[in-house]
């Protein structure tokens, strides 16, 4: 199973998603396609908008059954501790 959610994508882009992938709602996509396919595809977003907040998540063979990508400016990022990955709210630099 593979999801990506990007944030503000363009068309374009969300057209050439939708070849491989089911737009659940603007910007949300969710499928099953190899992983040559899903690595193509996440190339993709990563390298035509890199700016775009983009998260991938898809079954692996590792403790949690899944694993997690993000590209572009999130507010949160993916940590991984003892090989369990764990989302982190990046922290707010006050500069006072």
């Amino acid at each position: 199973m593979t999801v990506m959610i990007l944030e503000t994508a363009p068309e374009k882009l969300r057209g050439e998603l939708t070849r491989w992938l089911l737009e659940t709602k603007p910007g949300v996509f969710v499928g099953n396609v190899s992983a040559l396919v899903r690595e193509k595809l996440w190339k993709k977003v990563c390298a035509e908008v890199p700016a775009i907040n983009a998260l991938l998540i898809h079954s692996a063979s590792n403790e949690q059954g899944f694993k997690i990508d993000m590209n572009g400016f999130p507010h949160r990022r993916v940590v991984e501790i003892e090989g369990i990955q764990l989302i982190k709210i990046n922290d707010i630099v006050d500069n006072n």
